[in-house]
């Protein structure tokens, strides 16, 4: 179960950091994701894996899961999706201002503008 989760978390970080390196705004916005949802794995996993437990104390009960995570995790859950709105909403318009989705797009001089038109 561990190396599983820990496989998952491994794929999920690779694919991020490569999507965050392209050119491209979308892939950036899908790296960042992916890199969230890899941060939000781990702190998941960092409650300890256990199957079936419950989270808060009864009596009988021998062994409970950290509820402190779930929460870490579902407070995560929101503030990424606000950060990916807000991302996106930048992205669009950068895009819509410059007809052009580069992330490292370079201002125009005069030189390349008198090339573009010929």
């Amino acid at each position: 179960m561990e190396f599983l989760v820990a496989s998952a978390i491994g794929i999920l970080t690779a694919g991020g950091i490569y999507l965050t390196l392209r050119l491209r705004t979308f892939p950036v916005i899908l790296g960042v994701s992916l890199l969230t949802y890899a941060v939000n794995v781990f702190l998941f996993a960092s409650g300890r894996l256990t199957v079936g437990a419950p989270p808060i104390l009864r009596d009988g009960v021998s062994t409970y899961t950290d509820p402190l995570p779930q929460a870490l995790v579902l407070t995560a859950i929101v503030i990424s999706f606000g950060m990916t709105a807000v991302v996106v909403m930048i992205g669009l318009g950068a895009f819509l201002g410059s007809d052009d989705d580069h992330v490292d797009d370079q201002p125009q001089t005069d030189e390349d503008r008198s090339e573009d038109a010929s």
